[in-house]
């Protein structure tokens, strides 16, 4: 058992002072440290008590570091994970035998199995170019689902399901024993969907784990114990696979690859899986979590045919524990230890020349050449940073054409350079007019019922196309601070916001970030110090120098798109300009976002707090019932839309006044008049309810 992330990987380290004791326990040797916790191999100090009891003479006890133990939601946590953790009792789930405090600090009694986990498993055999039988995957993988079934019935004292969802089903999290046993433990960041989630998928992720995942998880979407089956099928590729299933050049990529359920690798390897395997795993991992096996049991079933005789799957597994346990010779692990010392001793001179490893570089010693600018009107810029350029090139300021003395390199166009070509827009997309391809489908003046009304266009029609949205021309090279004027380009792919594209210098990410306060300014000045050093991304240089979680960067581009789409409809002037069937660029974070909710979130800003009431007291009176006057368009009633609206569309069937359609919506509760208000000036822009 272990406590998470920076692990041992299994291997006891002895106390340097000898046994500590520590509450009923004498702790041995430290066996992991982890983000919040560390684990040590121990055994009770009145061992005829615990005999009678029926504990072994070996166990584990977490204990909180240090710095959490003064730490409340720690405390909290901690005492969750034990509550949780103690609340499933079955043969695949690592037991608890109690928990207590010591000295004011808490501590965790479980089960030690004497083996490894999956992760040293599959390290070894990749050491060996070797992979696990598919019978002996679906083994492993039906006692995990056996684990599962039981903790996502798990029950309270009282007999209510308390809907657990473990979170964490990864190869470090699965123990095998030198028998063939396998157990699910490390309940650290499991949830219960009966009491509050006391932290964030996102920061509860350790860092290493987010390839295991759910696509809702990584979209920040809700999520059921569906989730936990969708990162068992994750490993359970990863065994037959040899590799991880989802890969990528970082960890964006990676998380891009999961969102998208890009299951490549094990498409490609189906031809050696066994006929009907690969067709189990693609249910397992579809997008939708209601395309999925139901619970776990359903899953196991499914993989039995592929595990005909369990006994002797349990004895191969044995063996490669055993295995993997076999300790290398002293001389070997001395010629290991030799081999790493040299390979260290390189890489710190390297570092040393380069000025530092990746991440614990200061801005005093990196001093990148500067850059400078001549553009073809004739005007020259100069001496900018990379971050400057990348802004200039971004806002539109230096284009095509332009030539640039990138870092001492000489004068070039812009376009060669292929550390900068990449921030360039699309050649049709510097303009709110298409060349070649005919005359716009959409054109009126910025409102939010134009705007409304072309995003339901893309919904209906699943449409992809280009939305221009420019403000007045004085703004459109210095777009004002609040975001209003400039240019905005929105791609839509098959209905969905695919890309948002803006030269507001305020938008783009680093800034966004700064406003959000996920990153200081100085943080965001050291990395846009450093950003040459990963290519110009922004995302990638806070990733890598520690400041922001993957996770975090994955959902906060993601809310930037958002975001910029819902600015619009706070601006007052402007012209919007919709091309239908036009490829977007090509962009390395494609949104992906449902425009239903968009649109509601748009209303909402541009209508804000009693807006709507304001603009509805005088109309209370006025009927609402379906509209005659157009079809179904049953792409529009069955869109992603926020629960408000499909209530107040069933509100206005059959007709009413305004006021009662209001009554009703308050009656199913979790909307305000606001939002039902809000939702019914999208209905009637969509033609799906009208007045009479």
């Amino acid at each position: 058992m272990s406590s998470g992330e920076n692990r041992s990987r299994g291997i006891p380290r002895p106390l340097s002072g000898g046994p500590v004791k520590f509450g009923p326990y004498w702790l041995d040797s430290r066996l992991a440290v982890g983000g919040t916790a560390e684990v040590y191999v121990a055994r009770p100090i009145d061992a005829k008590a615990a005999k009678a009891l029926g504990r072994p003479a070996r166990l584990i006890v977490k204990r909180l570091l240090p710095h959490f133990v003064t730490d409340p939601e720690g405390r909290t946590m901690f005492e969750r994970e034990a509550a949780l953790h103690a609340a499933v009792h079955h043969a695949n789930v690592v037991q608890v035998y109690g928990s207590g405090v010591d000295a004011d600090e808490p501590w965790l009694a479980m089960e030690l199995v004497d083996g490894c986990d999956l992760y040293r498993l599959l390290r070894r055999l990749g050491s060996e170019t070797r992979t696990l039988e598919f019978t002996v995957s679906a083994y492993i993988g039906r006692e995990v689902l056996s684990a599962l079934e039981s903790v996502h019935a798990a029950r309270d004292a009282a007999g209510q399901p308390l809907g657990i969802i473990h979170r964490d089903v990864t190869p470090s999290n699965l123990y095998l024993s030198v028998d063939g046993q396998v157990k699910l433990g490390d309940f650290g960041i499991a949830r219960s969907s009966s009491r509050a989630t006391i932290r964030s998928a996102g920061s509860a992720m350790l860092k290493g784990k987010f390839a295991y995942l759910s696509p809702e998880q990584v979209a920040g979407e809700a999520f059921d114990q569906r989730a936990d089956l969708f990162s068992l099928a994750v490993v359970i590729s990863e065994m037959l696979l040899g590799k991880p299933l989802f890969a990528g050049s970082g960890q964006l990529a990676v998380l891009l690859a999961i969102r998208d359920c890009r299951i490549d690798p094990l498409r490609e390897a189906r031809g050696q899986l066994p006929p009907g395997l690969f067709e189990v795993l693609e249910r397992a991992l579809a997008r939708d979590p209601a395309q999925r096996f139901p619970s776990a049991s359903a899953f196991s079933e499914a993989l039995a045919p592929f595990d005909p005789t369990p006994e002797r799957s349990r004895a191969e597994l044995a063996a490669l524990v055993r295995w993997v346990q076999s300790a290398p010779s002293t001389a070997s692990l001395k010629a290991v230890r030799e081999s790493a010392g040299k390979v260290r001793a390189v890489v710190a001179a390297r570092e040393a020349a380069s000025g530092g490893a990746d991440g614990e570089r200061s801005t005093e010693a990196y001093d990148p050449i500067p850059s400078y600018v001549r553009t073809q009107g004739g005007d020259s810029h100069g001496p900018w940073a990379f971050a400057r350029l990348v802004e200039a090139i971004a806002t539109g300021r230096v284009g095509r054409g332009d030539q640039v003395d990138y870092m001492g390199r000489g004068l070039a166009p812009i376009e060669s350079i292929e550390e900068l070509s990449r921030f360039l827009p699309p050649l049709t997309a510097t303009t709110n007019r298409l060349g070649g391809v005919g005359s716009p489908d959409f054109v009126d003046a910025v409102s939010t019922e134009a705007l409304v009304t072309v995003l339901l266009r893309v919904i209906e029609s699943e449409a992809s196309g280009v939305l221009f949205a420019e403000g007045p021309t004085e703004s459109r090279s210095t777009p004002r601070a609040d975001g209003e004027g400039g240019r905005k380009e929105l791609y839509f792919v098959s209905g969905k916001l695919h890309h948002v594209a803006s030269n507001n210098a305020s938008e783009l990410l680093g800034e966004y970030l700064v406003r959000r306060e996920v990153i200081s300014r100085e943080e965001l000045d050291f990395a846009l110090a450093v950003l040459p050093r990963y290519g110009g991304r922004m995302g990638d240089t806070l990733i890598s120098l520690g400041l922001v979680a993957s996770l975090d960067i994955f959902r906060a581009i993601r809310d930037q798109g958002r975001d910029r789409l819902v600015d619009l409809f706070q601006w007052r002037t402007g012209q919007l300009t919709f091309y239908a069937d036009q490829k977007p660029p090509h962009v390395e974070f494609p949104l992906d976002l449902d425009l239903p909710p968009l649109v509601m979130a748009g209303v909402e800003a541009a209508q804000p707090g009693d807006a709507p009431l304001r603009a509805w007291r005088a109309r209370f009176d006025v009927v609402i019932g379906p509209s005659p006057a157009r079809g179904p368009q049953p792409k529009l009633r069955s869109a992603s839309w926020p629960p408000v609206v499909k209530r107040v569309l069933d509100a206005s069937d059959p007709p009413k006044r305004v006021r009662d359609v209001l009554a009703t919506v308050a009656q199913a509760g979790g909307a305000t008049a606001n939002d039902a208000l809000r939702a019914l000036d999208v209905l009637l822009i969509a033609g799906l309810v009208a007045t009479s």
